[in-house]
């Protein structure tokens, strides 16, 4: 399945539920935006509504976890996070390839 088919059921699914329901400016045309495409639209969109993307939600975290590794000096401490961020590293990882991947075949 393509990402195009993948948002566009998640799009589906939520409209369904009714979580488009009630939103500031339902039933009016989207603002024009700088840069113009649709991405800058949803973007800007997901801003408004204080909603990261996961990338971005995950960079935070590993700066995070980074953060707490640098405070820590109990060794058995340091393992367990470096485990963490190791895992928020990967998983972020997949996160930008996902993207890159996506911008790719759109």
């Amino acid at each position: 399945m393509k990402w195009r088919d993948l948002a566009e059921h998640q799009i589906q699914k939520a409209k369904a539920e009714g979580q488009f329901d009630g939103l500031a400016g339902q039933g009016r045309p989207l603002p024009p935006r700088a840069g113009g495409d649709i991405m800058s639209a949803g973007l800007g969109i997901m801003a408004e509504a204080g909603v990261l993307p996961r990338e971005i939600q995950l960079k935070k975290a590993v700066d995070a976890q980074r953060d707490s590794l640098k405070a820590e000096t109990d060794p058995t401490r340091q393992k367990e996070i470096m485990r963490k961020l190791a895992d928020l590293e990967m998983k972020l990882a997949i996160e930008q390839e996902a993207r890159r991947k996506f911008y790719r075949t759109t």
